[in-house]
């Protein structure tokens, strides 16, 4: 061991459920540290055995664990490489090790990930939404009112939206969905990924609603939701907007004839709005 350098920190992707899907580099980097800190290291275990990585691994949870944080930056600082997994896929994505990370990166310590399955993206891959603009939310809250809460401001959202969900949370949640966003927005199902029962489902949220209703097998196992994102608001003032509310300005005030425009038209009401006030010269 180098006195001279401090060790790295290693964020490493494990398999989300195939065990094929283990990178190569991924093996190597749990095989050449000096300590594994996992999420659960009873389920670990299983995973680094079939890889015959024999490593001590200690267990680390980012809330009431400083003690623990303390002990592994101390590592670090002494020359020791340090790899952090969580239970399945890639950590802290929606899994223990921010402030692991935070910490790590304000002592100057080196932090490097070993990319690998996240279920996410893989779920946002084959979903069939755009995928140029996303937005994860993680977990949402588990009670109703704070999920309609929270689900009320992304409903103007145009990126798509991506949270993972409990199996026993995941009915009320699309309900909730249905609630605030309307059945007929479109949404994709995607239930233990990469194992044996790897289901895929798409369609409007209320179609989904009832899918899941439906079929109790579709509440068990690891689920990511994916939903599309609001129609995006059209801020030009096009030839066709701009007649229309030249025409009904001469029968209406100014905002019922943005308001009108703006649902014809598929336009922006404060922009109809400001474009009346122009033609009217105020």
């Amino acid at each position: 061991m180098d006195s001279n350098r401090t060790g790295t920190l290693s964020i490493v992707a494990t398999p989300i459920g195939n065990l094929h899907d283990m990178v190569p580099r991924a093996v190597q980097t749990l095989q050449a540290v000096s300590l594994i800190a996992c999420e659960d290291t009873r389920h670990s275990k299983k995973l680094l055995n079939h890889f015959n990585i024999d490593k001590p691994c200690v267990a680390y949870h980012d809330h009431g664990n400083r003690h623990m944080i303390n002990k592994l930056l101390k590592k670090l600082e002494e020359g020791e490489d340090i790899a952090l997994i969580s239970d399945a896929g890639t950590p802290l994505i929606s899994d223990p090790g921010y402030r692991l990370v935070a910490q790590a990166r304000s002592r100057g310590i080196t932090v490097v990930p070993v990319p690998g399955a996240c279920a996410a993206i893989a779920a946002l891959s084959v979903s069939g939404l755009p995928t140029d603009s996303f937005f994860f939310g993680g977990f949402l809250p588990a009670k109703s009112g704070q999920r309609k809460t929270a689900l009320s401001e992304l409903r103007g959202s145009s990126g798509t939206l991506v949270f993972y969900e409990a199996p026993h949370r995941v009915l009320d949640t699309v309900t909730d969905m249905v609630a605030v966003f309307g059945d007929q927005r479109q949404g994709f199902l995607a239930r233990e990924i990469s194992k044996a029962f790897e289901t895929f489902m798409q369609g409007t949220l209320g179609e989904l609603q009832q899918y899941i209703a439906q079929d109790s097998n579709q509440q068990r196992g690891e689920i990511v939701l994916v939903i599309a994102g609001g129609a995006e608001k059209n801020d030009a003032v096009t030839v066709d907007s701009e007649k229309m509310l030249k025409l009904l300005l001469k029968e209406l005030p100014a905002s019922k004839a943005a308001s009108i425009t703006a649902k014809i038209c598929g336009a922006d009401k404060k922009v109809m709005y400001q474009t009346a006030l122009k033609y009217q010269g105020k």
